[in-house]
């Protein structure tokens, strides 16, 4: 009988900054019980990726699972594959981090496992030409990446198999495709299946490669997969078939199937990632439409032909898509620069390798994109990217010397948008102000606690809202793939459903319409009379020895009247504090204005009674997703005791205050949900001029983080004890 091998490779995966017990669960569910299964069946082999973020946590909670894999390592019947470090999508990276990436995780696998590491996994099958030489002097030699993508180069379908020869600058790789068809099979049709259908491309092709690469999350955290899996004994079942047909079908690791086959020839791959990517990656009406016609297209076998030429978008497009993700690159790639003129400084070789560390992990792919998994909708994951940079910038200036008494302002093109933007910056914090987005604050870290509580999320259409607003609901009982499942995990979901028009950051400038209510606001139809929310603002730095100020300034239009706004944001050295002052010029002595100031905080998560709202006593006043219409007030604070800041706003003169929650309606792995982002807070003000037309108001807002600092002290006290 003609033989095949079938290679199964597993990638295991969390990103930084899940919850621990999340890591537990996937131990639990998918991890431990597929070993066990696996240990049984001698005669089977696979290759198996684990990311650096679970392989360092199964290290430390779970040695024992480690030891075993080793031994199966040793024994020949699983094979180790590398890749970045902390799961980057490596195209994203400057090539020294893409190959700092690697080996340094290589180095970690080997020395873990007495392992030879010769292929890596490509996270999400993002791939551009320019990996080729970037993998292979990182001494790798050959990865999987989609059949959707040896498809879009013109490979035929019946030469999906084996793996092919890629070049770039005279450096080669080995790239299998993995099959696209055992992706949906495996696990979620029964094994003879799988069987059939490998019995039939052996017969096709004699002696050839079939790949199956995917989640290993997929046997039993994903939904409904455990008792699929195991309870119901799906992959018992499955390993069985595969022993029983040994005699033909021979289950294989990627380095024995390099040993053991010839190449199928050249191959010069696009652009490209799993299909599904490609698909998200487009803009929402696109996605809709792309959808429509790969439906028409299915249904007739021609239709099905031309699929094949049919491309969805770039993975790079999520910068556009999404903002929030350009946020983070933009700052990941600031901290990568700033570490590479470091290494040129004669700074400590160990402070280097714990700041880069930091970086890489401010590298984790997951809430730089959004699909079917939660990604970037989910807070702490984006959380998790800023604390890391944060913390990566944090060593480096302290490396330094800068430790107290300093204060700087800079003008560059942070964020790639072709305009400059400014980092107010001292050791305390960091404001980073976009001059042409409305003079608005985009991001705001304090060092003291690596958080910026800017790192919000705007709520935007996605296609999958139009299954909402439908109120779909399928396969929530049965083992499916994610991409098929359409599951509520509360409901009226459809409710929620709402779109900021405006980035949900802070200094935003509103001219309400007279009559305005917190309601009218929060439902969205409050009616903007002016310009300023994300008009360009005119910006000069003025600079002193302890302070510095970044003055902005807009001539434009409230319901027909020709207005002035000034704002100027005040940092000094070693102060946790910003000041803030505002001066309207131009108003009419005839017109009164209704003007607020909008602040969002992110990251000070809801529903929790040690976050919470004060007017500076302490006392609690309501968690932070309460709808707050206050009488005048002076101050308003936001408190997060876990975090362990408080975050003040004062003004000069009292005035009323709204507040409300910011949630998203998004999807998952598990279902549709409603996701709290950030919590607004909007001081507004009658406004009249005086008998010069103008009218102005001083703020300052405060990161006040004593409850962190005392906690670091206590536990350094506590460690020089023990």
């Amino acid at each position: 009988m003609n033989s095949i091998r079938l290679c199964l490779v597993l990638h295991n995966h969390q990103p930084v900054g899940n919850f621990d017990n999340v890591f537990e669960q996937a131990y639990q569910d998918s991890y431990l019980p597929f070993l066990d299964v696996f240990d049984r069946f001698e005669n089977l082999c696979i290759s198996l990726h684990m990311s650096g973020p679970l392989a360092k946590w199964l290290d430390k909670n779970h040695g024992e699972y480690m030891d075993r894999i080793k031994q199966l390592v040793l024994a020949g019947r699983i094979e180790i594959v590398g890749g970045g470090f902390y799961e980057p999508i490596l195209t994203m990276l400057p090539s020294r981090d893409r190959l700092g990436q690697i080996t340094s995780f290589t180095t970690w696998l080997q020395d873990r496992f007495d392992a030879k590491v010769q292929g890596m996994w490509v996270a999400e099958r993002v791939w551009e030409s320019v990996l080729t030489q970037d993998l292979s002097s990182a001494g790798i030699q050959y990865t999987v990446l989609d059949d959707f993508h040896f498809r879009q180069g013109g490979v035929a379908e019946e030469d999906l198999h084996g793996y092919f020869i890629a070049e770039e600058s005279g450096q080669v790789l080995r790239v299998f495709p993995g099959s696209e068809k055992l992706r949906y099979l495996i696990p979620f049709r029964e094994p003879n299946e799988t069987i059939e259908y490998l019995r039939e491309l052996s017969n096709q092709k004699p002696g050839t490669v079939a790949v199956f690469g995917d989640d290993g999350e997929k046997f039993g955290t994903w939904p409904d997969t455990k008792k699929h899996v195991y309870e119901d004994r799906w992959l018992e079942r499955f390993f069985t078939a595969l022993n029983d047909n040994r005699d033909w079908l021979i289950t294989s690791t990627l380095a024995d199937a390099v040993e053991n086959s010839p190449p199928q020839g050249k191959v010069f791959l696009p652009d490209a990632s799993y299909r599904e990517m490609t698909e998200w990656a487009q803009p929402v009406p696109r996605q809709i439409e792309y959808d429509q016609l790969k439906h028409q297209l299915e249904e007739s076998e021609e239709g099905r032909k031309t699929l094949s030429y049919v491309r969805g978008g770039f993975w790079r497009n999520f910068k556009i898509r999404y903002p929030e993700t350009n946020e983070m690159y933009a700052r990941m790639m600031f901290v990568s620069s700033m570490l590479e003129k470091a290494r040129r400084e004669e700074i400590d070789a160990r402070v280097l390798a714990t700041a880069e560390d930091h970086l890489y992990q401010g590298q984790c792919n997951c809430p730089y994109w959004h699909g079917a998994f939660g990604g970037l909708y989910l807070p702490h994951l984006r959380n998790a990217i800023f604390t890391h940079l944060i913390a990566a910038e944090n060593l480096i200036e302290s490396a330094r010397g800068r430790n107290e008494q300093w204060v700087e302002a800079s003008a560059e093109d942070y964020n790639f948008d072709g305009r400059p933007e400014i980092r107010l910056a001292n050791h305390r914090q960091v404001a980073w102000v976009a001059p042409a987005q409305g003079g608005a604050i985009y991001e705001w870290d304090v060092r003291e606690i690596c958080h910026n509580i800017l790192a919000t999320m705007d709520r935007a259409p996605e296609a999958y809202h139009e299954k909402i607003r439908h109120g779909q609901n399928k396969n929530a009982d049965e083992a499916a793939s994610i991409h098929d499942r359409v599951v509520f995990k509360q409901e009226g979901l459809d409710q929620m459903l709402q779109y900021d028009s405006h980035r949900r950051k802070s200094l935003i400038d509103h001219f309400w319409a007279p009559g305005t209510q917190l309601s009218d606001w929060t439902e969205g139809k409050a009616r903007e009379c002016g310009d300023f929310v994300s008009g360009e603002f005119e910006s000069t730095i003025r600079r002193a020895s302890d302070r510095v100020q970044l003055q902005l300034y807009r001539q434009g239009t409230v319901d027909g009247c020709e207005i002035q706004v000034t704002k100027a944001i005040t940092l000094c050295a070693d102060q946790e504090k910003v000041e803030i002052a505002y001066l309207l010029g131009g108003l009419p002595a005839d017109r009164e204005f209704h003007f607020g100031v909008e602040f969002n905080f992110a990251g000070l998560p809801s529903r929790a009674d040690d976050r919470y709202f004060h007017f500076g006593d302490g006392q609690n006043i309501g968690q932070l997703q309460t709808q707050l219409q206050t009488e005048p007030i002076e101050q308003l604070h936001l408190t997060d005791q876990w975090l362990g800041i408080d975050c003040g706003l004062r003004w000069s003169h009292p005035t009323c205050v709204w507040t409300h929650p910011i949630e998203s309606v998004s999807q998952s792995e598990g279902g549709f949900e409603a996701v709290h982002q950030s919590v607004v807070v909007q001081p507004h003000w009658q406004v009249k001029g005086d008998a010069n037309g103008n009218w102005s108001v001083k703020m300052e807002v405060e990161l006040n983080t004593d409850l962190a600092r005392s906690r670091k002290q206590d536990d350094s006290a506590l460690a020089a004890i023990r």
